[in-house]
């Protein structure tokens, strides 16, 4: 079920009883600017959140909400709409040109986004949207007019926020600029209903951006338990990627930049290996994903890191790989090693998991959430790469603990499907629709 949170974590009276809930939306309107739900995650800006959108999305079709993804088109002859799974549909939204635009860069072509995002709904009977639900705030921003222009409610998730970004960057990362921490402000106050991926998160939504406690709903992300699952075990997933049956093998898996803090696990073997050469034999460790955000800036950063640690015999850089591939390198891994400097919740830990293998992660945002201490996996407080190797040298020294802590993971994972994030977010759309009523009321009373 949903949480309507105050900042002291308790549901709070602003939300309408459940029996008052009366009807869910037929149509939602999901818009996602900067990331097309049919990209790749791990490539360019795709990551957590084009996971969440699709399994989203598909679920809520699943209890009979259709689903409408608007996304821009980033290469040319896209077909203006895709059926991604019945009941969802991807609309290509010409905005600026197909390729080479930054994320940064993005906002100078919101004005464009919205005009086609008007044009497709122009098209339409009044009322063939119910709600709109926007992701990140670039696409809050073409949210918050749309909204307004079809007497609809808006929902917005946020996903990452820049204030709490600037309270933890990584050395020599990019600060967000103040007008993404404006907007964030604006969207806040405009919006009908705010979905935090945990308690903190809607604690920080109150906190840092003033969001009133009684629009806020905690909703966990889900992971897809049909493909993130423990299958034929460690030993045959290893076969199959080629890796050695004793290794110890830590795995970063995500996005190459310096928010997510690949250095911090390179860093952390380093120092392994300096204290213990004895372990230089048996260890892999692999890195999956590609340059993306402030990372582009040196793409072959991490190689070279690697090459001055000299290490570089013992990491394996591979490029991004698909849902399922990507499954297969998580059950093969001893640990999954998540060190970032801020996540708002860190879907791939819950992945791994769901796999049956234990996290080693960095103590923030959402990711103690994720991950329990001691039982399904270690949390770390900072960022010193010696802590990160003791937990490594004490994984190495009890090759028992990732069988033990996996079976943990794993069971514990199982709580966090996405039918479960489905229904709880279609509970936020009920009573967001419900609110937005009885405010239309009151104006017109």
């Amino acid at each position: 079920m949903s949480q309507y949170v105050s900042r002291l974590g308790r549901r709070s009276s602003a939300a309408p009883p459940r029996l008052r809930l009366h009807r869910r939306p037929r149509r939602v309107a999901m818009l996602s600017v900067h990331t097309s739900p049919l990209h790749q995650p791990g490539t360019g800006d795709a990551g957590g959140m084009n996971v969440y959108i699709v399994e989203l999305a598909q679920r809520l079709a699943a209890i009979n909400i259709e689903v409408e993804i608007f996304t821009r088109a980033t290469t040319g002859g896209l077909p203006p709409t895709v059926e991604l799974a019945p009941g969802v549909l991807v609309r290509h939204i010409d905005a600026g040109p197909y390729e080479g635009l930054a994320k940064e860069e993005l906002p100078a072509q919101l004005c464009a986004f919205t005009h086609g995002v008007m044009q497709a709904w122009a098209g339409h009977r009044p009322g063939h949207y119910d709600l709109v639900h926007s992701h990140y705030w670039l696409s809050g921003h073409v949210g918050w007019l749309a909204a307004q222009r079809w007497g609809t409610p808006l929902v917005h998730a946020m996903h990452t926020m820049a204030k709490v970004k600037n309270a933890n960057l990584a050395d020599g990362d990019t600060p967000e600029p103040a007008a993404r921490v404006i907007g964030e402000m604006q969207i806040v106050a405009a919006a009908d209903r705010l979905i935090a991926n945990t308690a903190e998160e809607a604690d920080e939504l109150a906190r840092h951006y003033d969001a009133e406690p009684g629009k806020i709903a905690v909703v966990h992300p889900g992971v897809n338990l049909d493909r993130f699952r423990p299958a034929d075990g460690r030993a045959a997933a290893r076969a199959r990627l080629d890796l050695p049956q004793d290794a110890l093998i830590p795995l970063f898996a995500g996005r190459i930049q310096p928010l997510k803090a690949p250095d911090v696990l390179l860093r952390a073997v380093a120092v392994l290996l300096d204290q213990r050469p004895d372990l230089r034999s048996k260890l892999v460790v692999p890195v999956v994903g590609g340059p993306s955000g402030s990372g582009l800036a040196k793409p072959e950063g991490l190689q070279k890191l690697a090459a001055r640690l000299g290490i570089s015999d013992v990491v394996r850089f591979r490029p991004p790989v698909g849902q399922d591939q990507l499954a297969d390198w998580f059950r093969a891994a001893s640990v999954l090693v998540v060190p970032s400097y801020s996540e708002s919740f860190g879907l791939v830990a819950i992945e791994a998991q769901a796999t049956g293998t234990p996290v080693l992660a960095a103590s923030v945002g959402g990711l103690p959430v994720a991950v329990r201490d001691g039982e399904t996996g270690f949390l770390v407080q900072g960022h010193e790469p010696a802590r990160y190797a003791r937990v490594l040298a004490e994984l190495a020294d009890h090759p028992e603990l990732p069988e033990r802590m996996g079976a943990a993971a794993a069971r514990h994972a199982q709580s966090f499907g996405w039918d479960t994030a489905a229904a709880a977010t279609a509970d936020v759309y009920t009573a967001a629709v419900q609110s937005h009523r009885r405010h239309v009321r009151s104006q017109h009373g």
